[in-house]
């Protein structure tokens, strides 16, 4: 078996910070899962505490059962969420069709790379994997281990290079282009339980901000 790049190296993220709505968010370390709650208190945003530049992230993830027609539910890299020069790149689900996801990235703000790939599965009826592998000069999306897409760095071209956090949420997005991305919200079934395990971050890529190396 060849061994893997360094680059690509993870270990199991132990640790998370909670953006907002900490009540809807339980953090399991000892089992190694995440489980976001969306219900009439609204959702919840986790990401890791520390940016990374290129590597291997991930989990396995279970989307909510039920009617989620309206809702967002993800895991993605953004160098800071809210900052509209964001570096970032996408795994979204869009509550209106759980057989497919969407795959985007942006660089300095800027994306409108979405493309929308079939599962072949309802990903809310078990545990499938989603990996991102960032490269300096390729970007690959994965489900169980089989790549949905491939992006190679071209000349002149923009691309993402700034150092990012692993983000992910559930959120109501309904109100997104009245309600076509991803369905008017319903909320017959809530409450909605979006659940990661096993999430995964790179071992050597980790980048030590300014302010905590002081």
């Amino acid at each position: 078996m060849a061994e893997v790049p360094s680059i690509h190296r993870t270990e199991i993220l132990k640790q998370i910070a909670v953006d907002y709505c900490p009540e809807v968010c339980h953090h399991s370390p000892e089992a190694g899962e995440i489980h976001v709650t969306y219900d009439h208190r609204g959702g919840a945003r986790w990401r890791s505490p520390a940016r990374f530049r290129h590597g291997t992230f991930g989990a396995r993830i279970r989307c909510p059962a039920g009617n989620t027609s309206g809702l967002n539910f993800n895991i993605y890299l953004s160098s800071l969420e809210g900052d509209k020069s964001q570096d970032e790149i996408d795994f979204e689900f869009l509550g209106k069709d759980k057989t497919s996801v969407q795959t985007n990235f942006y660089t300095t703000g800027a994306g409108c790379r979405e493309i929308i790939h079939p599962l072949g599965f309802d990903a809310s009826e078990d545990f499938h994997e989603y990996l991102i592998r960032w490269e300096p000069d390729r970007i690959e999306w994965l489900v169980d281990g089989a790549v949905i897409r491939e992006e190679v760095r071209k000349d002149g071209e923009p691309w993402p290079e700034k150092p990012m956090f692993l983000y992910a949420s559930v959120w109501d997005a309904s109100y997104i282009d009245e309600g076509r991305w991803t369905g008017r919200y319903i909320g017959c079934d809530a409450p909605y339980v979006c659940s990661y395990k096993d999430v995964m971050v790179p071992i050597e890529s980790i980048v030590i901000e300014e302010e905590e190396s002081k």
